[in-house]
């Protein structure tokens, strides 16, 4: 069974009533995409991985990818850690004009049309259209959502492109998959904790659906429609700089509902990220079967990094000869240098900007582990700590979650091995979850 027909019968499964779900990993990050494969190669599952529409694109993105080069990066990292390429499932995130906001509608949407090409002729096959941002010349109230109408025919619009992108390039009947919908508020996380968040009513979640589908059918596309698998909703879920705002089953009750009076459709949840294992199998019980996470990977990533600093702290002081990569170090300097990516997204005084630039859960920090200074001291960190056994007492204390599988030999304790065992134990909520 190919990986996009693994996940339609989950999805199908889902909507009939079984407690299945996938986790879609929302990262470019190596070892979190190794890490991902891990688990699931232990699961016995696909993995599904998605890139969102600023982070690659047809110009490059804010990784410098565009579709193929971000396809040949995973495939590359599949083949180095031996997963087999064909459970591979490629998803698009937020595919339409978000980049391109502060242009006229026409020029957005025309640079949006060659996105979801390029996506689609990649290799793309699980695609999100989301055409629910105000563009430059588009009237209205914009503290008020984009009218459903012009949404959904600017939808309907990237559907036909990705239908006649397949047609083009790939033999047989179109196997792309669709997700329709956007959550409120716009992706990133909430940044004034006063704002509260606001679950998706169940007469919005039903009207996103209508109008889309009768968009679709306006412009011929009947059979893609029944190929519109999932339906992003705010399910109550967010979370900020130090903040989270948990899953709330009984609020989802009415958009529980909605899911049985169409064929074929889910819940997509994003901003999962640090909901409780519990929370995250109420999702999947409330058909959020396809749940998002990103952040809090690389966030795992930096408390392990973090830790294993730690303990290469600790034997430098205890009379080890290597050089200390002053790691946390090498972060605040590379950050405080270059405040583009986290400028605009944290405040406070300088105290509260030196914490949240390590330690928010929004992780602003994940955009600099490529920096080459940055290369330099994981390198120098990893090498170090390469060079002896770790004393199983430091991983106690500093890598409690590892030191179990340590201590029965199950888990090498290399520090790579540690690094990854710190985002499984992340991914070990969702995969549970969604085999509840």
């Amino acid at each position: 069974m190919s990986a996009i027909e693994n996940f339609k019968l989950l999805m199908e499964k889902n909507h009939l009533g079984a407690k299945t779900g996938i986790c879609s990993v929302c990262s470019a990050h190596p070892v979190v995409i190794e890490a991902a494969m891990d688990q699931a190669r232990e699961d016995g599952s696909i993995v599904l991985i998605e890139s969102t529409s600023n982070q690659v694109d047809q110009f490059g993105g804010y990784t410098g990818m565009k579709p193929g080069d971000f396809v040949a990066y995973v495939k590359g990292i599949a083949q180095g850690s031996g997963y087999p390429e064909e459970k591979i499932l490629f998803g698009g995130d937020h595919l339409g004009p978000n980049a391109w906001q502060n242009l006229d509608a026409a020029k957005a949407m025309e640079n949006s049309r060659a996105l979801i090409a390029a996506y689609v002729k990649d290799g793309y096959q699980k695609i999100h259209l989301d055409t629910s941002m105000f563009c430059a010349d588009d009237k209205g109230n914009r503290h008020e959502p984009l009218a459903d109408d012009i949404v959904a025919a600017r939808s309907a619009e990237l559907c036909q492109v990705a239908e006649e992108t397949w047609k083009a390039n790939f033999k047989g009947p179109s196997q792309l998959v669709y997700i329709i919908g956007t959550e409120v508020p716009i992706p990133g996380g909430i940044q004034d904790p006063d704002e509260g968040v606001t679950p998706t009513s169940a007469d919005d979640a039903r009207t996103t659906i209508d109008v889309t589908r009768a968009a679709f059918e306006s412009r011929g596309l009947a059979d893609a429609w029944k190929r519109v698998v999932g339906v992003v909703v705010q399910p109550g879920v967010e979370y900020g700089d130090d903040m989270i705002y948990p899953f709330n089953p009984k609020t989802a009750q009415d958009l529980r509902q909605v899911i049985t009076e169409y064929e074929n459709i889910v819940f997509e949840a994003h901003s999962t990220d640090y909901q409780s294992e519990s929370a995250l199998t109420e999702l999947v019980r409330g058909h959020f079967s396809i749940l998002k996470v990103g952040p809090w990977l690389t966030y795992a990533y930096r408390e392990a990094l973090f830790a294993l600093e730690s303990i290469e702290k600790e034997l430098v002081e205890a009379g080890l000869s290597f050089q200390h990569s002053r790691l946390r170090e090498v972060l605040e300097t590379v950050m405080t240098e270059n405040p583009g990516y986290w400028g605009k997204y944290y405040s406070g005084n300088s105290q509260d900007l030196r914490l949240k630039r390590k330690f928010s859960l929004s992780d602003r920090s994940r955009y600099y582990w490529p920096e080459e200074r940055l290369q330099s001291a994981v390198s120098a960190l990893i090498k170090n700590l390469s060079t002896l056994k770790i004393p199983a007492t430091l991983i106690s204390q500093y890598l409690p979650g590892s030191f179990d599988a340590v201590l029965a030999g199950s888990l090498d304790a290399s520090p790579e091995a540690l690094l990854k065992d710190k985002i499984r134990e992340v991914l070990g909520k969702y995969s549970r979850a969604c085999k509840a």
